[in-house]
């Protein structure tokens, strides 16, 4: 390995190899390789900029033929065979898998043939990438993103790296050993977190590319994370009650009617939402005038009642959209690598804009303000935003940007800035939100709202869901929520179902938005048009309010939202210091309590910021359940009594209420 010190970063080739090492932050290095003549220069999620304080490191090169980086906390030793080892206090934590004839030591002294930077050649184009790096007994793996499993713990997880609805890879994982490490890459491939060896692949690159940092808390490592790919806005406190939304309201008739019940309820509703096909076709992009006749109108009468106004937008464009042609010929669409064109085949034959490419980005925002933002819808649901396609064959797509395979990891966090860059012109850039049903590394500096995706109606999915957003938290997105009640019901009359409705509202007073959306079923109400298109020829789902499930449900459910209104002004101050340091909303048990080790190994509790630790119920008829409690005092908040710390307590959990605990601070 040839080694050379260039400004404070490590430089280093052995046979076709380029090694690049450099500080990245406060304890914090950045490591790409490559096969090529040089790096491409794309900083994906680490856009940040850097104090110049943190720029350079400190470089040695031993007379051993080793090199070592020092970047405060963090070092990382090069081997003569390129194997990276790292440590934090001088203390390894983390090791290249390398299994090969090179060096005296043991493991390196190896007849596998095993490399631990594995490149393999695509004919005619760029490396299939795998990155191996030893496992550690003992260690726990979370973050990563949203996958809908029960597993908080991702040790022993095979994750695909890869964008589906319900499935959001943010490829940052936070280790109980005391680092986090950033795959600064969105193309398609896997995280393996097995026993015996931890593996990265991407299935094409120009480059391996990661970043690492070392920390003591989580806290720390979210905090050093969050400072090199952004951090969120502060959500504005108007935003922090109730969300209503249904599939679908179809008329603004039928928007304004729910929210003057709410009104002569006495309820706040803070935000009311249209869903999709209120359009003519997808990709017009704006209002079917037959049933929106004056959209401004609307937005105007909603925002005298306190209430905000979101609109879905796609990114699909039917070929028979107005704006279809326009959008093929300067070539703004997503690209077939063979066969048909199409890419999306719900209510019609349609591809996708593609947004990596700017002018794709600069077009979706001119129609979106013409036809939503002028008259003043408020927030935009960018949804399909993975983008969702007919077939997730990602090797027959092709981006502006590069193939799928590529780069198409960071379609969701582009789609975001289409709406940041274009409210920002608009000088409103510190008041604005995105509902994606995406992200990617650094999209919560973009203002996305990230909900879980069209999941199932079950107890099974609201246990999912738990681990969803803590997991997602650790990812840097503190921004999250769920359909309460789930996506998909077949039959919202079901006992089974109400019951379900409420535990999820229970827990969703407890997350960073409270939003009740769902496809209620059965289908049997008849479409208001018998055209193939149009804002009338969808079907809707029965209704969705406080009011639609009975007279017990309303009651659990308004006292419910008492609850959560009288909190705003303590979850207005979890939102500025998700702000201030990378802080998640909703925050697994270690996070506050790193000390305690018990805390690192539950999954079915978890803190709303730091003072209020939440036990949801995730199971059909369950009427108590235990609850760990770490040290302090705790005060229940049904009860009013309370409990010494350090102890599990059984909880009564009536249908009407979830253990909540708050912690008693001592003056």
């Amino acid at each position: 390995m040839i080694f050379i010190e260039s400004e404070g970063r490590l430089e280093a080739r052995r046979q076709t190899e380029r090694l690049r090492i450099e500080a990245w932050g406060q304890d914090s290095l950045r490591i790409r390789a490559t096969r090529n003549m040089d790096f491409t220069g794309r900083n994906w999620a680490l856009e940040e900029e850097i104090p110049e304080n943190l720029q350079k490191a400190e470089v040695v090169l031993e007379n051993d033929g080793k090199a070592v980086v020092r970047n405060g906390r963090l070092s990382v030793r090069v081997n003569q065979a390129g194997v990276l080892s790292f440590y934090r206090d001088g203390k390894l934590f983390l090791r290249e898998y390398y299994r090969n004839y090179f060096g005296t030591e043991s493991r390196e002294s190896c007849c596998l043939k095993v490399v631990s930077r594995d490149y393999k050649p695509i004919i005619g184009g760029d490396y299939a990438l795998t990155v191996r790096f030893e496992s550690n007994d003992g260690e726990r793996i979370f973050g990563m993103g949203q996958y809908q499993q029960p597993y908080l713990d991702l040790k022993g997880c095979v994750l695909e790296l890869a964008q589906r609805n319900s499935q959001v890879s943010v490829p940052f994982a936070v280790s109980s050993a005391g680092y986090g490490f950033l795959w600064n890459n969105p193309a398609v491939g896997k995280a393996s977190f097995g026993k015996n060896y931890t593996e990265w692949r991407a299935e094409a690159t120009k480059e391996m590319d990661y970043w690492i940092t070392a920390g003591e808390t989580p806290a720390q490592i979210l905090e050093r994370y969050t400072a090199v790919t952004g951090r969120t806005p502060v959500m504005p406190e108007s935003l922090l009650g109730l969300w209503q939304c249904k599939l679908r309201y179809r008329t603004q008739q039928e928007v304004l009617e729910v929210a003057e019940k709410y009104r002569s309820l006495g309820i706040p509703l803070d935000v009311i939402v249209i869903d999709f096909f209120h359009w003519p076709r997808q990709g017009d992009w704006r209002f079917d005038p037959e049933y929106w006749p004056d959209p401004k109108a609307m937005c105007d009468r909603l925002h005298a009642m306190g209430t905000k106004v979101v609109v879905s937008v796609w990114p699909t464009v039917d070929r028979k959209s107005e704006n279809f042609q326009e959008l093929y010929e300067r070539g703004l669409l997503i690209r077939t690598e063979r066969g048909s064109i199409q890419t999306y085949d719900f209510q019609g034959d349609c591809l996708v804009i593609d947004v990596t490419n700017p002018e794709a980005r600069e077009y979706i925002w001119e129609k979106c303000k013409k036809n939503y933002y002028d008259y003043g819808i408020d927030m935009f649901w960018l949804d399909n935003a993975e983008p969702d396609l007919a077939v997730y064959d990602f090797d027959n797509y092709r981006y502006a940007l590069g193939c799928a395979l590529e780069v198409s990891n960071l379609y969701p966090q582009l789609y975001a800035k289409a709406f940041c860059d274009g409210i920002t012109s608009q000088g409103r850039g510190n008041e604005m939100l995105h509902l994606v049903r995406s992200a990617w590394a650094g999209s919560q500096k973009y203002s996305t709202l990230v909900w879980s995706g069209d999941v199932p109606s079950t107890f099974e999915s609201l246990r999912d869901q738990l681990s969803c957003g803590l997991n997602m938290g650790l990812a840097g997105i503190p921004w999250w929520t769920t359909d309460i009640g789930g996506f998909m019901t077949d039959d919202v009359k079901a006992p089974a179902f109400r019951e379900l409705l409420l535990r999820w509202f229970e827990f969703a007073v407890f997350s960073p938005i409270l939003r009740l959306h769902g496809d209620r079923g059965p289908h049997n109400i008849p479409p208001l048009s018998d055209k193939e298109y149009g804002g009338g020829s969808l079907f809707t789902g029965q209704p969705n309010e406080l009011w639609s499930y009975g007279e017990e449900a309303f009651e659990i459910m308004k006292r419910q939202l008492d609850r959560r209104l009288a909190l705003k002004p303590y979850i207005q101050g979890l939102m500025e210091e998700a702000h201030r340091n990378g802080s998640p909303v909703m925050r697994t048990m270690f996070y506050e309590f790193p000390e305690d080790e018990k805390c690192w190994e539950i999954d079915d509790q978890y803190m709303f910021g730091p003072d209020y630790l939440v036990a949801p119920i995730l199971r059909e008829g369950v009427r108590e359940r235990e609850v760990y409690l770490p040290e302090g005092t705790w005060r229940s908040l049904r009860e009013e009594k309370e409990y010494a710390g350090g102890q599990t307590v059984l909880c009564p959990a009536p249908l009407e209420d979830i253990p909540v605990f708050r912690r008693v601070r001592q003056a």
